[in-house]
């Protein structure tokens, strides 16, 4: 169902009703409004720590920065995936957030595609686009994705680790922005398919639950191609109409939705705000073309942390208020938000 709000202007004129003296005037009812979800900081302080993982098997560093409840147990799993040239430290407004409603956040630093590569660089720009570009890269990701779920099974069960015994890894999602958001679909079953030889690579990985992609790639050929055919995990997607690429110069906004109107088989859902640009979902307080409107991040709090209770809680409040317009009634003038269910052909089966 799509969910579009606009505001208009309602002139109301009506010729004076006689009444006795004796009656008191009827006040006109008043409309309630918008019931928010989360949009604020939660009832659970936020700590956080760093640690240095390594991946012997693909002899690779996984810097790491965990950010977690400072009580409770049973704690939902979130990997987060940093933007190009972004590290562990970026995107910390999330992990706080989320971590405050009982979230463990993993903020994975990918070498060879984070900080490192524009930093001391003649030709940042240039630096960013074959990084961006690299098979490397697009594999590596997802991998650490996968490597990270790996370790915190590993380490939950040390004696000396923070965490220990405090993670629920039955319920994990994935999350990220930008060049992140590919992680995160990847990981959450998207197809790579290399676009020579049409050879589609697997990095799915099955332990996660849920994805959230801000700032989604998409292109034409993935319409058509497969690398969505097998795709099966609630996606909650977020853009902005002024989402344009700000390192390759060849994402246009509307490709961003290609992967919401392109996956058929799970919960899908996406989020376009209003004047948003690419660094609406970051930390940046600018970007190419202004200042980030303040009215945004709200919105990309509240509605992320209800998909993150809705499928890694079952919170059926949470899954209601996304459906059945709660979020689209807070959301107003600020953008659109549409959800679609998967097909379901005879004998039960999605697509």
């Amino acid at each position: 169902m799509l969910f579009t709000l606009r505001v208009c202007a309602f002139l109301l004129a009506a010729a004076p009703i006689a009444r006795p003296q004796s009656e008191a005037p009827v006040a006109a009812p008043q409309q309630a409004a918008p019931t928010p979800w989360k949009e604020t900081r939660g009832p659970r302080a936020p700590a956080h720590f760093d640690e240095e993982w390594r991946d012997e098997q693909r002899e690779r560093d996984v810097p790491v920065r965990i950010w977690h409840p400072k009580e409770g147990d049973g704690l939902p799993v979130v990997i987060f995936s940093h933007g190009l040239g972004g590290a562990r430290e970026n995107y910390a407004h999330l992990g706080q957030h989320w971590s405050s409603h009982g979230y463990v956040v993993v903020h994975v630093q990918h070498i060879g595609s984070d900080d490192a590569v524009w930093r001391d660089s003649k030709r940042p720009m240039e630096s960013m686009q074959r990084a961006v570009s690299d098979l490397d890269n697009l594999l590596n990701r997802p991998r650490d994705v996968s490597f990270a779920l790996d370790e915190l099974a590993r380490r939950a069960q040390l004696e000396d680790w923070p965490l220990r015994g405090r993670l629920d890894l039955a319920r994990v999602g994935v999350a990220g922005h930008s060049f992140g958001a590919y992680t995160a679909l990847c990981a959450a079953g998207r197809d790579l398919v290399v676009p020579l030889t049409r050879e589609k690579l697997v990095l799915a990985d099955p332990r996660l639950k849920c994805a959230i992609a801000m700032s989604p790639q998409g292109n034409a050929r993935e319409r058509a191609n497969g690398t969505w055919e097998r795709f099966a995990t609630p996606v909650l997607h977020m853009t902005g109409t002024r989402d344009e690429s700000p390192i390759r110069g060849d994402a246009t906004p509307a490709e961003r939705r290609i992967p919401f109107d392109t996956i058929t088989r799970a919960e899908q859902y996406l989020l376009i705000l209003e004047g948003a640009q690419h660094h609406a979902f970051g930390d940046s307080p600018a970007g190419l073309r202004g200042a980030r409107n303040p009215a945004h991040e709200p919105l990309i709090l509240s509605s992320s942390t209800a998909f993150l209770d809705a499928y890694l809680r079952g919170d059926a409040q949470a899954l209601a208020w996304l459906r059945d317009g709660g979020f689209a009634a807070r959301l107003a003038q600020h953008g659109t938000f549409e959800s679609k269910s998967p097909a379901v052909v005879s004998g039960g089966e999605a697509r």
